[in-house]
């Protein structure tokens, strides 16, 4: 989307929603109206130190943001004001998301790879992997974009979950085969979770109960969340790094080599896997939770992206994707799927129909994408002044937890 060179700047005066929100821009007219902010997906451009906005609605790409030192996560606030990236350089850029301006630049640990905001937007936990003397995770203050701390987690910290209260924050320690929880309240670490060798991604449920954690040795290890205790194993071969949780809380689905797993959550019964074509390595489900699509490597030149319905776990016609696939997102009116290949393009897929739509150009080595959540209304009032054409802003990561 772009912005016009006269524009009504806005102020959001709706709480923030769970995702990250973006601000809107109305064309100039007279008095005070309502406009409706713009479903915009963020994609991190590894390669180019760039982050590619996209308007769902149009599917066309607008200014690349500059970044620097590798984008390969990004994050935004409840509220929406403002975006961080993670650079794998040890930085984290702070993008104000009215003006798409880096605002400021925020040193962190060597290697940061995962990044997570309470949900009150106050605190933003970066996971850095590489320290020399150790592994740790910086919390930065979202008021004032300074680190408030930093905390000695285990070995290797590859990915974070934010409990949905934000009274706590996990991090799974891929070399050092435990669960860090992080009280928000003072960030600091409580005593390691034990769990399976290499964890590699954490999911929690819906009400804050389970932390579900998958390693790369023996299978997904659920943490009850209330004592910090690591209950039995459930055996899935192959585990991958991706695990979600369906919105109504009942089933995780774990990707695993060639198929996906789906676990039930009462009782913690595996399911039959899903098998899917090629090696499944990314995964979203639809916000109204009735589909889930999985991306997959294979060797044609566009991999697969196979939609399964999470009503009966069953797989349907595969659908083509982007060159390299990597990551997926999908839009918060469960229309839109937007897939991210290597091969510097986005594909969109019409949910409805399992269409294929027109590739979009992204920057260099694109492995990350963020959707923001429904336009809510919000008021404006009228200000003229000159604003350059810009894209907005960014990512997830995903990873968005």
């Amino acid at each position: 989307m772009f912005l016009c060179a006269k524009a009504l700047m806005v102020s959001i005066v709706v709480a923030g929603a769970a995702f990250p929100a973006v601000v809107a821009a109305a064309s100039a007219a007279s008095g005070a109206g309502q406009a409706r902010r713009p479903v915009i997906a963020y994609v991190a451009n590894g390669g180019s130190d760039t982050v590619t906005p996209i308007n769902t609605a149009t599917n066309r790409a607008g200014r690349a943001i500059r970044v620097r030192g590798g984008p390969v996560a990004i994050a935004i606030t409840p509220n929406g004001k403002t975006a961080y990236v993670v650079n794998n350089a040890g930085s984290v850029s702070a993008i104000r998301t009215a003006t798409n301006k880096v605002v400021k630049v925020i040193g962190v640990g060597k290697a940061p790879r995962a990044i997570a905001i309470t949900p009150d937007g106050k605190t933003v936990y970066v996971a850095n992997t590489d320290n020399g003397n150790g592994s740790t995770v910086t919390a930065i203050r979202t008021a004032n974009n300074k680190v408030e701390k930093t905390i000695r987690v285990g070995r290797d910290p590859e990915a974070i979950a934010i409990t949905p209260n934000g009274k706590t924050a996990y991090v799974a320690n891929v070399q050092g085969s435990s669960v860090t929880p992080i009280r928000v309240a003072t960030n600091t670490a409580g005593k390691a979770i034990k769990v399976g060798d290499r964890p590699i991604a954490i999911a929690i449920t819906p009400d804050g109960r389970t932390a579900y954690v998958s390693d790369q040795g023996s299978g997904v290890t659920p943490i009850r969340v209330a004592t910090n205790t690591a209950g039995k194993t459930i055996k899935v071969p192959d585990a991958g790094n991706t695990i979600v949780i369906t919105p109504d809380g009942r089933t995780a689905y774990v990707l695993c080599g060639a198929a996906v797993t789906p676990i039930r959550v009462l009782g913690n019964v595996k399911l039959k896997p899903i098998k899917v074509s090629g090696e499944a390595d990314a995964m979203a489900l639809t916000p109204n939770g009735k589909m889930l699509y999985v991306t997959a490597f294979t060797d044609a030149s566009f991999g697969p992206v196979i939609p399964i319905q999470t009503a009966t776990n069953k797989a349907g016609k595969a659908i083509s994707g982007a060159i390299g696939s990597v990551a997926i997102a999908i839009t918060p009116d469960s229309k839109t799927a937007y897939v991210v290949g290597l091969g510097g393009s986005v594909r969109p897929i019409r949910i409805a129909t399992g269409t294929a739509l027109r590739l979009i150009r992204t920057g260099i080595e694109p492995d990350a994408i963020a959707i923001t959540p429904a336009g809510r209304h919000l008021r404006w009032h009228q200000r003229r002044q000159s604003i350059r054409r810009s894209g907005l802003v960014l990512r997830r990561g995903d990873h968005l937890q």
